[in-house]
């Protein structure tokens, strides 16, 4: 594997060349392009650096511990040392996912368990805005279906990064572990009785697809207008503001209702519609792929539950990664990178499985 790594570092030098070349940044797209192929290489050329700096290191001390026995156990910190740089350079090396550096769009829908699971719904939007506002995300809500109680039958919320960010480090990048079937046990606000429910709410999760990466032929689209439904402000139940868009090509439906302006509707529909064209795609092109070159987390379908929150034992289950932690109450108020990151380390441990 680390022969590659010769490739990458004339690809990195010749990179750095050409973004010396004022005449680069005259056409910004390219010169974006070149910048964050840059930005992903510099990581794996320092860790080859100091890897292979610390083979040399490690002959230079074998050298002199057959002099000076004091120099024994250098030898074995260097050693240790270079386990770990290796472990990394390894981690470096395998292909990652192209749309780690999107933005998302995370809808969350109400399931099975009526009024109960519109609230649970409710509960797993407050917690994805928490987490975003701790690692300083964006948020957007670009359209939402209240229920009666407060909670919401779904909702569609668009998650950026502020900036540009490190590579690899997007939104997708760590919320791509969240779409699934989220189930809860807990007693309702509905239940007289004392007892334990159990109800479930749906998220799925797909990398924000800018025009260019889509493309919709007008014909492709039927565009219907109604009237809002729910709660808002005076153009409610007046105007035929609300828009549904479906694609024919595949069947896909998008209602947005938010927005006071048709208009407005309109281009938030068209956002969602692009994320999910989008993902259909790569997990097209996900199916096509070998196995070997699969994320074991993510080729779990999604219509399995993959993560339990149990309020009585104020327990939190991944089901996919065998994670559990009793601090839901936590978690619930934005504490979720713990949870996440066992997804994390685990698809991590399934490429490096994968890449020998």
């Amino acid at each position: 594997m680390f022969e590659a790594v010769e490739e990458l570092i004339g690809e990195h030098a010749d990179l750095e060349k050409r973004l010396a070349d004022p005449a680069v940044h005259a056409d910004q797209r390219e010169a974006r392009r070149l910048n964050k192929r840059y930005a992903e290489l510099t990581p794996v050329i320092i860790a080859y650096r100091a890897w292979k700096q610390a083979g040399e290191d490690i002959e230079t001390a074998r050298e002199l511990a057959q002099d000076d026995p004091d120099f024994v156990d250098e030898v074995k910190e260097l050693e240790l040392s270079r386990e770990e740089l290796t472990d990394r350079l390894r981690l470096l090396l395998v292909p990652r996912d192209p749309s780690d550096d999107k933005d998302v769009i995370l809808e969350v829908k109400a399931g099975e368990g009526g009024e109960e699971s519109a609230l649970f719904a409710g509960d797993l939007l407050r917690m994805y805005l928490r987490y975003a506002e701790r690692v300083g995300w964006k948020t957007e809500i670009l359209d939402a279906n209240e229920s009666d109680l407060g909670g919401y039958k779904d909702v569609q919320v668009a998650v950026k990064t502020r900036g540009t960010g490190e590579p690899g480090q997007g939104v997708w990048a760590r919320l791509k572990y969240e779409g699934g079937v989220h189930r809860v046990q807990r007693v309702p606000a509905t239940e007289s009785q004392g007892r334990i429910h159990t109800s479930a709410a749906g998220v799925l999760v797909t990398p924000e697809a800018e025009e260019v990466e889509v493309e919709i032929g007008p014909n492709d689209l039927r565009i219907d207008v109604y009237r809002s439904s729910g709660p808002g402000g005076q153009s409610v139940n007046t105007t035929d503001s609300a828009v549904r868009i479906t694609h024919l090509p595949t069947g896909i439906v998008v209602s947005c209702q938010n927005e006071k302006s048709q208009l407005q509707n309109k281009e938030q529909a068209l956002r969602i519609l692009r994320s999910r064209l989008l993902a259909a795609a790569q997990e097209e092109a996900e199916r096509e792929a070998s196995d070997a070159r699969r994320s074991q987390v993510r080729t779990v379908d999604r219509s399995e539950r993959i993560r339990t929150y149990n309020f009585p034992e104020n327990r939190i289950s991944d089901h996919r990664v065998g994670f559990k932690a009793y601090n839901l109450d936590q978690v619930l108020d934005g504490e979720l990178d713990p949870v996440i990151q066992a997804c994390v380390d685990a698809d991590a441990a399934a490429k490096l499985a994968a890449a020998g």
